[in-house]
């Protein structure tokens, strides 16, 4: 399977930490930059690489890094095909936690009922543990083909069309 993987500044620590861990794995990494720390570098210019990739190479995923993950979720979603959703880190799913629910069901959903291509990360927000666990359940996790969710999708699709 082709990773493809961008941040920005605030990002890139974390986002070298993530193409290390998925090679050792043995994934097909496609690092889409930056190659060196550049403060105040801007986020559309790297995530827009990544977010093509996945476009590009369909059955592929794309993770993207900045502070919150939320800019660069939105970069990722102007592209057609791509469906990013954000993850902040098991500190702010506590409060589905009391519902039975687990610190990173969301980004089981996201796979699951969205067939979410780009999962766009928070590095303020996680450790390089938490990370991982949360690339590797995005990685790992299918999308259910359930009747809605295919449904739904199939609008999103519709939608994306139009424009």
């Amino acid at each position: 399977m082709k990773i493809f993987l961008a941040s920005d500044h605030a990002g890139f620590a974390l986002k070298e930490h993530l193409v290390s861990y998925l090679e050792e794995h043995g994934l097909e990494v496609f690092d889409k930059g930056p190659h060196q720390f550049t403060e105040g570098d801007d986020y559309p210019d790297w995530i827009s690489l990544a977010a093509e990739g996945v476009a590009e190479n369909p059955g592929s995923l794309g993770i993207v890094i900045g502070l919150s993950g939320e800019g660069e979720a939105l970069v990722a979603n102007k592209f057609k095909g791509i469906r990013a959703g954000v993850f902040y880190g098991p500190a702010y799913a506590e409060a589905s936690a009391g519902k039975g629910s687990n610190d990173y069901e969301i980004v089981q959903l996201l796979r699951e009922h969205n067939n979410t291509n780009v999962l766009s990360l928070g590095a303020k927000f996680l450790t390089e543990q938490e990370a991982e666990k949360a690339v590797d359940i995005f990685i790992e996790t299918q999308f259910s083909k359930g009747e809605r969710h295919v449904r739904r999708i199939n609008k999103i699709t519709q939608i994306e069309n139009q424009i």
